[in-house]
């Protein structure tokens, strides 16, 4: 089993900047990828960002160039700094952990909102 605790989510004005944190706990030797989805009012959940445990990145196109994940192995820790926040990065953020056989786990979310 594997836990994920977000944390790092609040309000902060457009241009702003936030970073996320997600630490993993339990048998986290057997997570490979953790990411970042979102999830706003009305909307389904999509990926923001997502890094294999060999570093391997990945973004969606509307956060490319804004967001950075990043991930300490020896913390089993994956952060997101944002940076340039726009009112539509409003949503629920979740952390997620992939396992090498595909099992995957979530975080209870952490709520992020850009006021204009």
């Amino acid at each position: 089993q594997v836990q994920l605790v977000e944390s790092g989510g609040g309000l902060v004005q457009a241009g702003g900047s936030l970073r996320l944190s997600c630490a993993a706990s339990g048998t986290t030797f057997t997570i490979n990828v953790m990411g970042w989805y979102r999830q706003a009012p009305g909307k389904q959940r999509e990926l923001v960002a997502r890094i294999t445990r060999s570093g391997s990145t990945n973004y969606a196109d509307s956060v490319k160039g804004r967001f950075t994940i990043s991930r300490d192995n020896a913390k089993n820790t994956v952060y997101l700094q944002m940076n340039i926040l726009k009112p539509e990065d409003t949503a629920v953020y979740y952390c997620n952990a992939e396992r090498f056989n595909s099992l995957v786990y979530w975080g209870q979310g952490t709520q992020v909102t850009v006021s204009s």
